[in-house]
């Protein structure tokens, strides 16, 4: 069943700030495609001179796309579709009996989403076999239609907004949906037994700066035939906005977790000042530490609850994640990054209290970068929100230098979506944050629980190391917490007349810090 969600609805409005021009099959022409000369969206019927696809066609196209100026993809449909509602385009169901391989003994299984209501960019989607492309002609008979809509005429222009992928995740004889590309430069995951929560992007522009964020899109996918037995399936996509192109490869395994080895190369059409590579985005309402909207009856609702980095000195840090009454943007300077993520810790039921969104189910997405990334940031923003249904986090690697034009840059990195960070450790890390009022009137009481292996198995209590930006703290109280097998440290913040406090703390013994590094800026509510 087609659904809309938080995450639909913001990779669609997006794209509706983007240049509105004519849309264009970029394989078959790049000329007609830069004059804004194009075929309409399903009257192509798939061509009779085979294409051919190597490793090297993605990023060909790429580069000569980039000599040209955007043009943004359009289609032309006839009514009702070109004015869908949102009920209206939920009555339109991929057939699953038509679903690309059904039946030919791989582990895998396409399907296609409509063009219609939100999501108005078609793309162009491919299937690769034998080394050669075979275009798949958007049809009405791939869908059936509710009594909300009439079936459309044999010669409706129709068109694909994304696809999805299907396959045995979860149990052997039943193939589960663990894959989604649908929306700008979008796609989200799933890994073993886990519900769907945040997502990720190929790139992000300017998020978060004067004169307004730019959202890439992804116009043209090809999807590689998986051979039997395979335990991976590659996507190949083309991404294009008003600043750049770029060539994208996603070679994808499910399992648990679901992992994601992503190489791409950019071809700037312009400098690009302030970009994010491998942006994810992610949901935070409320939680123990960050309780501004306090008419809920659950404990917690979030799909992520911090930010995790594991930076190029080896030092691992975890930020709570929080729903501030401002915009808050933090960067974490670095260099060669060993990884970072959007991380949810809580896997009980208890936390979260509900039998719908099944929050603790959500996946924790962690980046590790492949090869020196060099000098930059991990940049966390967080947008305030007042209802679940809006995604507000954002997440990704910011390098310390422009992109020049003309000049192409390659990157390589790995995305996993599963239960837990794959570059664990043995080490003491933070279970939970909770703040409250304090012991005199004006200060703050935050209380920070542990848990880990070296805590676990420890006789001895560790030494807390507290520090604020201002203001002053009490002297930590460090205790056992049998009831986690971990400790509990608390301690009282006086921040007097400041608006915000930058507060770090880490647990060691006499030898050696063995924590991670718990940071937290505290605001003034």
């Amino acid at each position: 069943m087609l659904r809309m969600d938080r995450r639909g609805f913001i990779a669609a409005i997006a794209l509706a700030g983007l240049a509105d021009r004519s849309w264009s099959y970029i394989w078959d022409a790049l000329p007609a495609y830069a004059q804004g000369q194009a075929p309409q969206p399903g009257a192509q019927a798939a061509p009779a001179e085979v294409k051919p696809f190597s490793a090297d066609t993605v990023r060909q196209l790429a580069e000569k796309l980039a000599k040209t100026d955007f043009v943004k993809p359009s289609a032309e449909l006839a009514p009702p579709f070109d004015k869908l509602s949102y009920d209206q385009y939920r009555d339109i169901r991929f057939k699953t009996d038509r679903a690309t391989w059904r039946g030919e003994r791989i582990d895998y299984e396409l399907q296609l989403f409509p063009l219609g209501s939100l999501y108005n960019v078609p793309v162009e989607i491919n299937l690769v076999q034998a080394g050669a492309v075979h275009p798949l002609k958007p049809d009405a008979d791939l869908f059936t239609f509710g009594p909300m809509l009439a079936r459309p005429a044999a010669d409706t222009n129709f068109g694909f907004s994304g696809f999805r992928v299907h396959g045995p995740i979860n149990r052997p004889d039943y193939f589960d949906e663990f894959l989604v590309f649908q929306g700008a430069s979008y796609f989200r995951a799933v890994g073993r037994g886990n519900q769907y929560g945040m997502s990720a992007r190929g790139l992000a522009i300017n998020t978060a700066r004067p004169g307004g964020e730019e959202f890439p899109l992804f116009r043209t996918f090809w999807i590689e035939r998986p051979a039997a037995g395979a335990t991976e399936i590659v996507v190949h996509a083309l991404l294009d906005s008003p600043s750049t192109s770029g060539a994208y490869r996603f070679a994808i395994s499910p399992g648990l977790p679901t992992t994601m080895d992503v190489t791409l190369t950019l071809f700037p059409r312009k400098e690009l000042s302030y970009i994010g590579l491998a942006p994810l985005t992610s949901m935070f309402l409320f939680g123990p530490n960050s309780r501004r909207v306090s008419n809920d009856f659950r404990q917690a609702v979030h799909d992520s609850e911090g930010l995790a980095i594991l930076n190029g000195n080896g030092e691992r840090l975890w930020r709570p994640l929080q729903n501030p009454k401002k915009l808050q943007l933090s960067s974490f300077l670095d260099r060669d990054c060993k990884g970072f993520g959007l991380v949810q810790r809580d896997r009980s039921f208890d936390a979260f209290e509900d039998l719908e969104a099944h929050y603790e189910k959500r996946p924790t997405v962690w980046v590790e970068p492949k090869g020196g990334w060099g000098e930059g940031a991990v940049e966390l923003i967080e947008i305030p929100t007042e209802e679940e249904i809006h995604d507000n986090i954002v997440a990704y690697w910011r390098p310390a230098k422009p992109l020049p034009a003309s000049k192409p840059y390659s990157v390589a990195y790995r995305l996993s979506w599963g239960d837990v960070v794959p570059q664990d450790w043995g080490g003491a890390k933070v279970h939970k944050t909770w703040i409250g009022g304090g012991s005199k009137p004006g200060t703050v009481r935050i209380v920070i629980d542990w848990v880990g292996p070296v805590l676990a198995s420890s006789k001895d209590l560790p030494a807390a190391e507290v520090s604020t930006s201002t203001g002053t703290i009490s002297e930590p109280v460090v205790q056992f917490h049998p009831y986690i097998r971990g400790v509990r440290v608390t301690f009282d913040l006086a921040p007097g007349s400041a608006e915000a406090a930058e507060l770090r703390l880490g647990l060691r013994t006499a030898e050696k810090r063995i924590s991670e590094v718990w940071l937290y800026r505290w605001t003034k509510p």
